[in-house]
């Protein structure tokens, strides 16, 4: 699995449709969430791919929100990305908008990350530390129960992201607690540059 577009090229594409500060965030907080899955999983020769798929996933979001994961393929072409990557961002709608089924590990775990790294980066803002550093599993399963909660973050497709993965759910919010732990730092860095 490759693609042509650099990781500059991607973060400039995502721009010309996405200018709110919380998506630009999302954007960046999930590709570091993939790149550190990448490393994770042993493709650690596909980081920059699945950290590209991880920042280019919600591009139509912003402008399209009633056609996401529809209006991206087209997007994406326009922006000279190929077909590995429109395959992999558009799977993460499955049955939310789209019938484009996640198929490579890497989708998988975007499909389940995506929605996690928003329930995550909500029980982050609560905390005293405003951070993922101390955040620990029980917190989670605690504010995942709690449907009022981050209500936009939808638990069912994070179980069915877990379910796909072949993982308890507990092994999925330890994982990507620890992925958002290791770009954290840098997403608030590149933040401030913004």
């Amino acid at each position: 699995m490759r693609t042509t577009i650099d990781r500059q090229a991607a973060w400039d594409l995502l721009r010309q449709y996405n200018a709110d500060r919380f998506h630009l965030q999302h954007a960046l907080t999930v590709e570091g969430t993939m790149r550190w899955y990448a490393q994770e999983l042993g493709y650690g020769d596909e980081a920059d791919y699945w950290g590209i798929v991880g920042l280019l996933h919600d591009i139509d979001f912003e402008q399209y929100p009633d056609q996401h994961c529809i209006k991206a393929p087209e997007l994406l072409r326009a922006g000279g990305v190929g077909e590995d990557v429109i395959h992999a961002v558009c799977s993460h709608g499955y049955k939310l908008t789209v019938d484009v089924k996640p198929e490579h590990e890497m989708e998988k775990v975007l499909f389940a990350a995506d929605e996690l790294t928003g329930l995550l980066g909500a029980i982050a803002l609560m905390r005293p530390s405003k951070s993922v550093q101390d955040l620990e599993v029980k917190s989670v399963r605690k504010k995942f129960k709690a449907v009022n909660f981050a209500a936009g973050c939808s638990r069912d497709v994070i179980r069915q992201g877990a379910e796909m993965l072949g993982w308890e759910l507990d092994k999925l919010f330890e994982m990507t607690i620890l992925a958002m732990r290791s770009c954290e730092d840098s997403v608030r860095a590149a933040m401030e540059t913004i």
